[in-house]
């Protein structure tokens, strides 16, 4: 028989990561770039790398990153995208940061999946937008108050 795992109810900083990165491959890095510019600072994602894919084993990609804190954990590469593969969730600190959100994505040529609200098939404190951004990747924007 197997063991049961308890529960732990002990909060640690890691906790606020449990992926370390993600990547997407978008069609063209210029355009995703203006576009995740003009998003992600509305949700405190301030921190820009690029990687020279030629400084890794053959055949690695440029890389373009973006993060907060020193953590860079969001990443494009360049080529065919495959958007029926991924959602991504952005963690948002407020309700007002998933409007700002929002509107900047509309602004930098998303479209619109669902406004701003809250989505109460999951919770009533769950309050979220959703985008569709320039290769066709679902984006939210996700402030759930009982996490903050």
């Amino acid at each position: 028989m197997g063991r049961s795992r308890k529960r732990r109810n002990i909060y640690s900083p890691q906790d606020e990561f449990m992926l370390d990165h993600i990547i997407l491959t978008v069609s063209n890095f210029a355009k995703a770039l203006a576009f995740y510019e003009a998003v992600l600072p509305h949700l405190n994602i301030l921190d820009r790398q690029d990687y020279d894919g030629k400084d890794g084993p053959p055949g690695h990609p440029d890389l373009k990153g973006f993060g907060a804190n020193g953590r860079l954990f969001f990443w494009l590469r360049e080529g065919v995208p495959n958007p029926d593969a991924v959602h991504v969730g952005f963690v948002a600190d407020s309700e007002k940061a998933v409007q700002a959100a929002y509107s900047a994505a509309l602004a930098a040529g998303a479209t619109s999946k669902h406004a701003p609200g809250p989505q109460l098939h999951y919770d009533p404190r769950y309050y979220a937008a959703q985008v569709v951004d320039l290769d066709g990747y679902t984006l939210e924007f996700v402030y759930k108050s009982w996490q903050h």
